[in-house]
């Protein structure tokens, strides 16, 4: 192919050439890495590091982050494609296929000398054409039911776990986001904190509508579970701090140095007593307990005199779970102990140490308002832990764009087939040779619904044309990746996101138009980041 190219013009055609044909090959080799990873059926990537670790992923976006890529364009198509991730949480492996398939399509018109340009031309208004055939297509939902949001995570989650697990996350999901989330105000995905515990078999996860603390007490005489407590969270040191500047102490004798000592630890106990007659005050009967949770340090002697109380007290803990903290339990953060009061306390029904090997964790749960929760995730291995996390994530994002949406789109291939449909139409009202362009880009978005098929063991271009037959009879369908068989994706289930396909298809024709219309991949210097070249020494060296 390359000699045809050469042959039809001038040597900057021929240049031209060889960069358009390195450019195509890198998207299409990209495109025949992560399209197996497609779909529920679809396979999984071992990734090994030069240290030996290793990692099992089907997840698009965690394969492109990890993977070392030395091709340019490669290079290029996977940054485009972990931008998505970064803003929609999925369709990562989508739109590398996408991209990979546009510069495919075009291939066979730049064979015949076709200037990149005009297919570009025409990628732009296939582009605007889908993206407000999408409009059309979704499907407006005024509200959105626990059932609903539970098929949108069950699809995403799907496409990444085997399905036992997928459906037993599914439901800690949704609840989790239906418990963060208020009125009027954005979705905060830092209140579900995903904890792993690396114990019993994979899957066996739960979701706490409170706190788990990946830490647990300091003072073997501590309580080790209190029911009915109030919850102090604080930001105050309970040690003796080093000065932040060197200074030194010259003592006389012994006794001076021990007075000082002893200065600097009653400063300490002082307020260590303030949040113990603060204990004393509130819990007036023996059914209430008090739990101190501690930004910063607790030195031992103030531990002695928390253990003595009957005090659970937590030490360094992250400033994420402070807020979550008070989210969740109710209260005020404090940064000092001169204004304690009861107001500033939450209360949680339930607060007790887990031990697992040398490992302790802290559950709060029983909590006031639970704006806040945590889902813990159990695996025997450290490559479970990992896969599940990295779908839970996109889980969670998944039915967070749904809500954000307002509307659902049915999955399973079933928009890329009226699109295509569409776009032949659109097609017929397109002048001149930029019509092929357009032919291009409709034929380039079956390649969602062809990989499905391809993954699942079908035939794909016998399953595209019998949802192509489906769809012409008025009926709106996807593939099932089970029988091969045109499925109804809402009496099944099966929907994509909004967010996520207006991303795709507005990210992906535009980076395969710039690729086309590369025509010199040349070696740069210092200079591309905005240095001033010396005169004469301008252009490629």
């Amino acid at each position: 192919m390359l000699s045809m190219i050469k042959q039809a013009g001038t040597p900057s055609d021929a240049k031209r050439g060889q960069a358009l044909l390195l450019n195509i090959s890198a998207g299409k080799g990209l495109q025949n890495v992560l399209k197996t990873n497609l779909g529920p059926k679809g396979t999984i990537k071992m990734l090994v590091s030069g240290g030996g670790d290793i990692k099992l992923t089907k997840d698009g976006s965690v394969l492109l982050h990890d993977m070392q890529i030395q091709h340019p364009t490669a290079a290029l198509i996977a940054r485009t494609a972990t931008a998505q991730d970064d803003i929609t949480g999925d369709g990562t492996t989508t739109n590398v296929i996408t991209i990979g398939e546009l510069l495919k399509q075009s291939e066979r018109y730049l064979s015949e000398n076709m200037h990149p340009r005009v297919i570009a031309k025409g990628f732009e208004l296939a582009k605007d054409r889908v993206l407000q055939f999408l409009e059309e297509f979704k499907s407006n939902k005024d509200t959105l039911d626990r059932e609903l949001l539970m098929s949108i995570a069950r699809t995403s989650l799907r496409t990444k776990l085997p399905m036992d697990i997928a459906d037993q996350l599914t439901e800690h999901v949704v609840d989790a986001l239906l418990l963060i989330k208020k009125d009027k105000e954005a979705l905060d995905l830092f209140m579900v904190e995903i904890m792993t515990m690396q114990h019993k078999t994979d899957g066996s996860s739960q979701l706490i509508k409170g706190l788990v603390l990946d830490h647990g007490t300091r003072h073997p005489d501590m309580p080790k579970k209190l029911t009915n407590c109030f919850i102090l969270t604080c930001n105050v040191s309970l040690e003796y701090e080093k000065t932040e500047v060197n200074a030194n102490f010259l003592y006389k004798d012994h006794q001076t140095r021990s007075k000082m000592i002893d200065g600097e630890h009653k400063l300490v106990a002082q307020k260590c007593r303030q949040i113990i007659e603060l204990k004393n005050h509130v819990c007036d009967t023996p059914d209430k307990n008090f739990v101190v949770i501690n930004q910063k340090g607790i030195d031992p002697i103030c531990l002695d005199m928390f253990a003595k109380a009957g005090i659970i007290a937590l030490r360094r803990a992250k400033r994420r779970n402070m807020e979550r903290l008070t989210l969740a339990c109710g209260g005020t953060a404090m940064n000092s102990v001169d204004d304690l009061s009861p107001d500033c306390l939450g209360h949680a029904d339930v607060v007790y140490e887990h031990t697992l090997g040398e490992e302790k964790y802290t559950f709060v749960e029983g909590v006031k308002n639970p704006f806040s929760c945590t889902i813990l995730i159990k695996g025997p291995n450290k490559h479970t832990i990992e896969q599940i996390k990295d779908a839970l994530r996109d889980g969670l994002r998944a039915v967070k764009n749904t809500i954000e949406d307002g509307c659902v789109i049915p999955g399973g291939g079933a928009f890329q087939i009226a699109a295509y449909a569409d776009l032949m139409k659109f097609k017929d009202t397109v002048v001149g040779r930029t019509k092929l362009g357009v032919q291009a880009f409709a034929d380039a978005l079956l390649i969602v619904p062809k990989t499905l098929a391809e993954n699942s063991g079908f035939d794909s271009m016998d399953a595209i044309i019998r949802l192509q037959e489906e769809y012409s009879k008025g009926h709106i369908v996807g593939l099932d990746v089970v029988t091969g068989e045109p499925m109804d994706p809402f009496s099944e289930g099966i929907f994509d996101q909004y967010s996520v396909l207006k991303q795709i298809y507005r990210s992906s024709p535009i980076i395969a138009s710039q690729l086309l219309l590369v025509d010199e991949i040349i070696k740069a210097g210092k200079g591309l980041r905005g240095s001033s070249v010396p005169p004469g020494e301008e252009g490629p060296q």
